[in-house]
């Protein structure tokens, strides 16, 4: 990389993080103004975890293997019944001994 390369990089990062910036206040700017959240807001805001959450394991369930579907898989069904340590212990314990197993 030349020294070109090298300050339009920054400039790419620091435009994205002044976008950030810009939605985050916007955002807290909004809200504040508002008497009463409205219902559907309220339900978009939500749902935003899920979303998140969502965009961070699919890549990983996807493009991760076999291995990774399945703990997922199976850490799905435990959180759906016990706490969330539990579910990163079982789902951890079945990728590591799928690993053991195959290799």
């Amino acid at each position: 990389m030349d020294s070109s390369e090298h300050m339009q990089l920054i400039y790419i990062i620091l435009a994205a993080a002044f976008a950030t910036f810009l939605t985050r206040i916007g955002g807290y700017v909004m809200i504040t103004q508002m008497k009463r959240i409205p219902p559907r807001m309220e339900a978009a805001l939500n749902s935003v975890p899920a979303a998140v959450l969502s965009t961070l394991v699919a890549p990983a369930f996807v493009r991760g293997g076999f291995d990774v579907a399945a703990a997922m898989l199976v850490a799905l069904a435990v959180g759906l019944r016990v706490s969330s340590l539990w579910m990163l212990a079982v789902g951890w314990l079945v990728v590591m001994a799928i690993r053991y197993l195959t290799v």
